[in-house]
């Protein structure tokens, strides 16, 4: 049999291809088949007109009730034109208007570190096992603007579990890709690339935390975080890094790029705190893209009921 990283690229399915195939299979099979419905929200005259959307993904079931909101999402020109993604540039617009130099097929994934099963795996290898929800998840960036997004992924944890984490696996590191031709953000020196995040083993595992391939019924743009990125709704927004090439299990807690580059500014957990406050701004309130109002800002992005006890006797303010 061969290994993952010995298949060739022309071996390896295209995502959206194997995306619709796969439903296409299933439907085959059940008789039936569905198509996701795309949402949309409010509409902010400050966010210019989003680039189109990618290929649409079908057979898309609901998320978990517990862990939905009853928020409506923003539109989708609003989450595919107002990015932080410093890779193709610090200005919000610039992702919209660069990513597109970003080739995302083929696309692999190294599961490295503390796992009995490590190995380098194209993205479809990598994705079929785990069928596909939609999870409408807030998220909250650190600058103190909001969104609500319907997001189309699987939880982190049942992927990990798949490579079966040893004992000694206490976090999970991530890694963007680094690659100046395709991201020109990175010819600068703003981060020390390639862009790296992380979490505890118990937040990876936590069935809120998934892993993103599309959102509003389609497949990631590029500058959404094409085509996996990981979404973890409680914690700030740079948390949730893009573009993924690497997962790697580790007994120590790994560096990540904020953190290390600033660490009185963004701490290792990066909880949505409230009572925190960035050293150059309040974290109190935050303004939803789309409108005008500023609302107050919930502890965990209000999901406290689901992992506040994940930091039972812990200070957040001194460990934020």
């Amino acid at each position: 049999m061969r290994k993952w990283e010995d298949i060739p690229a022309s071996e390896i399915t295209d995502l959206a291809l194997f995306l619709r195939r796969r439903e296409f299979l299933r439907s085959a099979a059940a008789g039936a088949a569905g198509l996701l419905a795309s949402a949309c929200g409010s509409a902010d005259p400050a966010v210019a007109a989003a680039p189109a959307r990618g290929e649409p993904i079908t057979g898309v079931r609901p998320g978990p009730a517990a862990f939905g909101t009853d928020e409506p999402p923003n539109r989708f020109a609003d989450a595919a034109s107002y990015n932080n993604f410093y890779e193709f540039g610090t200005d919000k617009s610039d992702p919209a208007k660069y990513a597109h130099s970003l080739r995302t097929k083929p696309w692999s994934v190294a599961i490295e570190g503390e796992v009995a099963k490590p190995g380098v795996v194209p993205l479809e290898t990598l994705l079929a096992p785990h069928p596909l929800e939609e999870r409408v998840y807030r998220l909250r960036c650190v600058e103190a603007w909001s969104m609500v997004v319907p997001w189309i992924g699987f939880p982190l944890g049942d992927l990990l579990a798949r490579f079966e984490p040893t004992s000694k696996a206490k976090y999970v590191a991530f890694e963007t890709l680094h690659d100046p031709e395709q991201m020109p953000g990175q010819r600068r020196r703003v981060l020390d690339w390639p862009y790296r995040e992380a979490l505890r083993m118990d937040e990876a595992m936590h069935p809120l935390t998934i892993l993103a391939v599309g959102m509003y019924g389609h497949v990631l743009p590029n500058q959404n975080g094409a085509p996996l990125r990981l979404v973890v709704p409680w914690k700030y927004g740079f948390k949730s890094i893009k573009s993924i090439v690497r997962i790697r299990l580790r007994e120590t807690q790994p560096p990540t790029s904020w953190n290390a580059s600033a660490p009185r500014e963004y701490g290792f957990l990066s909880n949505v705190n409230p009572e925190v406050d960035h050293p150059r701004w309040s974290q109190k309130k935050e303004r939803r893209l789309g409108e005008f109002r500023r609302r107050p800002t919930l502890p965990f992005n209000g999901y406290a009921e689901h992992v506040a006890g994940l930091y039972a006797g812990i200070d957040l303010r001194k460990h934020f």
